[in-house]
């Protein structure tokens, strides 16, 4: 992780998504291979899809990963509205008995993922699932906790950040300030 030499004078917050990726490529390839097989990875959309996309890609694993669109199932879907007719739920696997490992770029309440394991659990009952994350900013709702994450790092309330996926495939973000920050 790297800060911008200004930061704490002027409240600035810059992280190299790049480092941070491959932070979490290794906590990926280290929960696979410490954990039972097959393991599934699926990936929430979006940042956690392209990030399980990637790790996939460059781990050589077979078949293709899953994405999951947690959408019907958040607590706040009156506001958010439904997901494009293109961001659907794709689990190219059998979920009874499954082993599956969850990719997500941003872990802040909990509320995200308690949507996503209702979607998961639509589709079957997995025999486990873990969590992997590319960054924890604290503030947790509700007793939701990832098995790896590639920093930690607590942000107030009114600020967040977005992965962003750059046309030549590498990560970035995007820092975001506002009065009071939406909850997920």
């Amino acid at each position: 992780m790297t800060s911008h030499p200004d930061a704490a004078a002027t409240g600035a917050l810059a992280l190299d998504a790049e480092t941070l990726y491959a932070e979490l490529r290794r906590a990926v390839q280290a929960l696979l291979a410490q954990g039972p097989q097959p393991c599934h990875l699926v990936g929430v959309a979006s940042g956690g899809a392209w990030l399980a996309a990637r790790i996939h890609r460059e781990l050589g694993l077979p078949g293709e990963p899953g994405v999951i669109v947690p959408a019907l199932h958040r607590d706040d879907y009156a506001q958010r509205g439904l997901a494009p007719v293109s961001a659907r739920t794709r689990l190219p696997f059998a979920v009874d008995g499954a082993h599956v490992l969850l990719i997500d770029d941003v872990l802040y309440t909990g509320r995200t993922l308690r949507a996503v394991l209702n979607e998961l659990f639509d589709y079957g009952r997995p025999a486990s699932v873990r969590l992997a994350v590319l960054v924890d900013r604290g503030g947790r709702e509700l007793p939701v906790a990832a098995d790896a994450a590639a920093v930690r790092l607590p942000l107030p309330p009114q600020q967040s950040f977005e992965l962003e996926q750059r046309p030549d495939g590498r990560f970035g973000f995007v820092l975001l300030e506002r009065a009071a920050a939406a909850r997920g």
